[in-house]
């Protein structure tokens, strides 16, 4: 049996603050894992890395993954799979198998929603005010990458991003401006994978939530990591996911 993807490729999206480079040794695992051997793309996301100045909001976002790279196993984190979900939902013909770690289908209560894009208004002022390098200090001291250790946070590759770029992507693709998903979940008809760091309370509860609601899901807790799995565990993360794709063939389309 296959463990790729008809279309043989697979494209991964970073979260937020990061670049297309953060993906590397999980793309690296699914190179030597998967026969026959995937084409595996790390992508930009819009507003980040080489796509620093494409300001765009998540449906945009989407459409922009779906045209440049077409039908393939999207893998997203965090920011990243908020865009592979909506791309989920716009393409669904394009998608073969999702896989999430650590995102969320969006914030359903109204206020609680307006008070979050407000949050995410101020955060882009100030990184706007105070530039890159004092901004991700700051984000990365939250309680949500408390185990992210300095030597594994990238900040090299996080500094690659301009201030414009990054908060651009706040106030177009932040959680507060997200239109909730929840009640479209039961569209996505593919199989998918859920991951959450097993010390990530808050998205270990939502990807129960959400893998109960998808017609075809599966979720797991990666062992020992937090919100950013795939950077503090990127071996445990890189082949929960590779036998994830090895047992779940993409339904024929």
């Amino acid at each position: 049996m296959s463990t790729t993807t008809p279309s043989g490729r697979i494209v991964l999206v970073h979260g937020f603050t990061q670049t297309a480079a953060s993906w590397q040794p999980i793309a690296g695992l699914l190179q030597d894992r998967l026969r026959p051997e995937p084409e595996v793309i790390t992508v930009d996301a819009p507003g980040h890395g080489t796509r620093h100045d494409v300001h765009l909001d998540l449906p945009a976002g989407a459409d922009l993954l779906a045209d440049q790279y077409g039908r393939a196993t999207y893998i997203g984190y965090s920011m990243g799979g908020r865009l592979c979900l909506h791309l989920a939902l716009q393409h669904p013909e394009l998608v073969e198998r999702l896989v999430l770690l650590g995102a969320t289908p969006g914030i359903e209560n109204d206020v609680q929603r307006a008070d979050r894009r407000a949050a995410d208004e101020e955060l882009a002022a100030d990184l706007e005010r105070t530039g890159v390098e004092e901004f991700l200090e700051r984000w990365l001291a939250q309680p949500l990458f408390a185990r992210l250790r300095p030597t594994i946070a990238e900040m090299d590759e996080r500094l690659t991003n301009t201030a414009e770029g990054l908060a651009a992507s706040l106030r177009l693709a932040g959680t507060g401006t997200q239109q909730p998903l929840w009640d479209r979940l039961g569209e996505i008809r593919v199989p998918v994978l859920v991951l959450a760091g097993q010390h990530d309370q808050k998205f270990a509860e939502i990807g129960r939530r959400m893998a109960d609601e998808l017609p075809d899901a599966t979720f797991t807790t990666v062992r020992d990591a937090g919100h950013a799995a795939h950077l503090e565990q990127p071996v445990r993360t890189g082949e929960i996911i590779t036998g994830w794709l090895s047992r779940r063939a993409p339904l024929p389309g």
